[in-house]
């Protein structure tokens, strides 16, 4: 019972020796990130939730953040290319884009006007605003 099977794992190597071109890699860099690789922490307070999402080796312009209500959206585009100083040639290209792509939920709705974001060194930080209640229950007159 000492060895455990991965999640996945056991298909993994079957189709791996069977059809090996379904697992190429790049030359060069590495994979693609996939969902769960962007790693997020949520801090919260009274006022405020704080997002810590690591995506690192991504252009700022290249990262999307959405709002719905209490839905966080993280979405990055990869691109990866490989580039030639002038008295090169360019005898193979390897160039790989994708996407990936996270939400979740948090417990209140998130005011958007007063929500902020901020890219340091491979880090997003986000600033979101809870959206303040409405003062409670409200009580309807019956006619």
């Amino acid at each position: 019972m000492n060895s455990l099977i991965s999640r996945g794992g056991l298909l993994d190597d079957f189709f791996r020796d069977v059809a090996p071109g379904f697992y190429v890699k790049p030359l060069h860099g590495d994979s693609l990130p996939s969902p769960a690789q962007i790693k997020v922490d949520v801090k919260e307070t009274d006022k405020v939730y704080t997002v810590h999402a690591e995506v690192p080796g991504v252009r700022k312009e290249d990262i999307h953040v959405s709002l719905d209500g209490n839905v966080v959206t993280l979405r990055a585009e990869v691109k990866q290319q490989d580039s030639t100083g002038e008295n090169e040639k360019m005898l193979r290209s390897e160039r790989y884009f994708g996407a990936v792509s996270r939400s979740f939920q948090l417990p209140l709705d998130i005011d958007q006007d007063q929500a902020n974001a901020k890219y340091d060194n491979g880090v997003l930080t986000l600033t979101l605003p809870k959206k303040r209640a409405s003062g409670g229950a409200q009580r309807l007159r019956i006619d």
